[in-house]
């Protein structure tokens, strides 16, 4: 590949990335209600989950998928259970709100998981890297070392635009103390988890 090449994929992908959808909302979500660190363990979920994508589309995993059709529904309807359970959650959170500041952080490995279930089942990200990418780039040349450049770049990308989220929504929350405000932000959360959970079950394989 050509630095070209490298260079229009990274300027695709910020610009995708930079586009609030449904991982962003939900990244500046738990950044808003649990902290700057939650946020960034969220947006580590996210990131290996591009990268998943990104190993998929690059490798050819689309066609495994297809053929190990029964065990990748299973996987989807797990991944869609868990975005509910999420959900249900944080809806009942809501009913124990309490001002954001009193909250304990949640544990890294919970917002890590749920990052990276956000991103297995946004359309968004599944659209980019197994409908665009490939019209950015051959990936039938793709070598084992033009590989290790695009995870790294796309590491790089994805910290870029999601950092100065999650650190726009840490600052917001010492502002937004009232318990009010903390009911209708978890609400606002579960009602994305759980969509993001009806279409990852309702979706075909």
């Amino acid at each position: 590949m050509t630095k070209a090449g490298f260079l229009a994929y990274a300027l695709a992908l910020g610009f995708a990335a930079a586009i609030p959808g449904l991982g962003v909302v939900a990244l500046v979500a738990r950044a808003l209600a649990s902290g700057f660190r939650a946020g960034m363990a969220f947006g580590a979920g996210l990131i290996l989950g591009d990268l998943t994508f990104l190993a998929a589309a690059v490798f050819g995993l689309t066609r495994v998928a297809e053929a190990l059709g029964d065990v990748f529904v299973v996987v989807r309807i797990g991944a869609g259970l868990y975005l509910g359970y999420l959900a249900v959650q944080l809806w009942r959170s809501a009913a124990r709100a309490r001002p954001v500041a009193a909250r304990k952080a949640d544990r890294p490995l919970a917002s890590f998981l749920a990052g990276l279930t956000v991103t297995l089942a946004n359309p968004k990200t599944i659209f980019f890297y197994l409908a665009v990418l490939p019209t950015l780039l051959d990936l039938r040349t793709v070598t084992r070392g033009d590989f290790a450049t695009l995870v790294a770049v796309t590491t790089l990308v994805l910290v870029a635009v999601m950092t100065p989220y999650a650190a726009l929504a840490s600052r917001a929350r010492h502002a937004l103390q009232s318990s009010a405000f903390h009911r209708r932000l978890n609400r606002g959360a579960a009602a994305i988890m759980a969509g993001a959970a009806i279409w990852t079950v309702a979706r075909r394989a």
